[in-house]
């Protein structure tokens, strides 16, 4: 059985008086995709963030190759896990080239050969050496979302946190970034946390699915059942008959 790189038992977050996550656990293994979908406010984000370090208030057992994680982490976590973002165009500084923003990882980590590092992962998401000295308002949102990429992986770490990461892209966009996500995965052996709203976007790329509803993950399954319709929890059910609805729908 392969190892988890991801554990996630009983987690709970709360904000205030509500719990928005109630009890979820689930496990990734190394190398694998898990996907977690649900309407907006079922808790699929905040687990993300929980996972992130990104929010602290929580309770239950997170694990990252075996070793417990605490609320806070330090630099070597980030060394190892990063995240990527919904909005591609809010998570790059507006007024620093893109070269400052691959830079800036590099040397936070003490990492040396930063010329030859940032131009390997610009040509490992497909963009031009030109890109380099370019700002985010002269790339296009693909562009820039391949950047938040190259940014993410260009530490070398083993684990994506990706949030909605094509969501804010046009539909022919989205496939051109998932393909590399997918290519990725395959030639680093990433483990992949995904959370979406879109069912033929988190079927595209992960191998499991968590469904989420109210806080709790009502249901795990294959992406091979949930596009044969091999549900078992309405809530899945429902979120795939309007996933179809709107796949079919006239443009």
């Amino acid at each position: 059985m392969t190892e988890p790189m991801i554990e996630v038992e009983d987690l709970r977050v709360r904000f205030g008086t509500s719990e928005v996550v109630k009890g979820v656990s689930f496990a990734v293994p190394r190398g694998a995709s898990f996907g977690m979908v649900g309407e907006s406010g079922s808790g699929k984000s905040t687990i993300l963030r929980a996972l992130a370090g990104l929010n602290p208030n929580w309770s239950g057992r997170l694990r990252l190759a075996g070793m417990a994680l605490g609320p806070r982490r330090d630099r070597a976590f980030f060394r190892r896990c990063q995240m990527v973002f919904q909005d591609p165009y809010g998570s790059l500084h507006p007024r620093q080239t893109i070269d400052r923003q691959l830079s800036e990882p590099l040397l936070i980590h003490g990492i040396d050969g930063i010329d030859a590092r940032i131009l390997r992962a610009l040509a490992e998401v497909g963009l031009p050496d030109v890109v380099r000295f370019r700002y985010p308002h002269q790339l296009s949102g693909g562009q820039r979302q391949r950047v938040a990429i190259a940014r993410a992986l260009i530490a070398g770490p083993e684990v994506l946190l990706l949030d909605e990461p094509t969501s804010a892209l046009d539909v022919s966009v989205q496939a051109e970034v998932l393909n590399l996500l997918a290519d990725l995965q395959q030639s680093r052996g990433l483990t992949y946390v995904m959370v979406t709203h879109n069912l033929a976007v988190v079927s595209h790329l992960c191998e499991t699915v968590g469904v989420m509803q109210g806080g709790e993950m009502v249901e795990r399954l294959s992406a091979a059942d949930l596009r044969a319709g091999r549900t078992r929890h309405p809530h899945t059910a429902e979120l795939r008959a309007l996933s179809t609805e709107l796949e079919e729908a006239p443009a």
